[in-house]
């Protein structure tokens, strides 16, 4: 599990296929403190480590998960939101995260409102309903918070914390975006679809 809240800045340093694609990403953690077979968020995807240096890791990305994130489009050079995952104990600071992608979602237009910048996406439409106004996303593996929906379109606002911690400073429109829907509105729907169902199973 993780929370959304974006702890590095990761560079992706070579990519190679191997039937799988082995991503080596250079990070500011301490490697010495991670172990072989640990969890890290990589723009939201729940990614194994599967090689350690001493400031980089690798990882291996399946043809699955090329096919349902934005991975596929990670070339080397890339700056990639990283996130370790959840030990108990930890602040609870954005909202929990599984570290699987739901969908892409895409970035439709960017405008500056202040010191901050508003942004709106475009979610797959099987995703749109569980996108609420005030609720919570994480796209590219940060917590964000909903501003306004309008059918398969939200909008989000983005301080200028937020943009110097995380790679949200380089993204443009027409960007892919790693969405991965809040976990609670994941099971009340599902909690709303069974209240439909008799106990035959069948629609009532």
């Amino acid at each position: 599990m993780f929370t959304g809240i974006i702890t590095d800045i990761g560079i992706v340093t070579e990519l190679e296929q191997q039937g799988d694609l082995r991503a080596r990403i250079r990070t500011g953690y301490d490697t010495g403190g991670i172990d072989l077979g640990a969890s890290i968020a990589s723009d939201g995807v729940c990614l194994t480590v599967v090689a350690l240096g001493p400031d980089w890791y690798d990882v291996q990305v399946s043809a699955e998960t090329v096919a349902k994130t934005n991975l596929g489009d990670w070339r080397t050079g890339r700056r990639v939101n990283l996130e370790r995952a959840l030990k108990l104990g930890d602040e609870l600071g954005g909202h929990i995260v599984s570290g699987h992608v739901d969908g892409l979602a895409q970035v439709v237009s960017l405008h500056v409102e202040g010191d901050s910048t508003r942004l709106r996406l475009r979610a797959p439409d099987d995703l749109a309903g569980f996108i609420a106004p005030k609720g919570s996303v994480a796209l590219n593996g940060t917590s964000l918070t909903v501003n306004e929906v309008d059918g398969a379109e939200f909008g989000i606002n983005l301080i200028p914390h937020t943009k110097q911690v995380t790679t949200w400073g380089d993204v443009v429109a027409g960007d892919r975006i790693n969405l991965e829907i809040d976990t609670i509105a994941r099971y009340v729907a599902r909690l709303r679809d069974w209240d439909r169902m008799d106990r035959s199973g069948k629609a009532s």
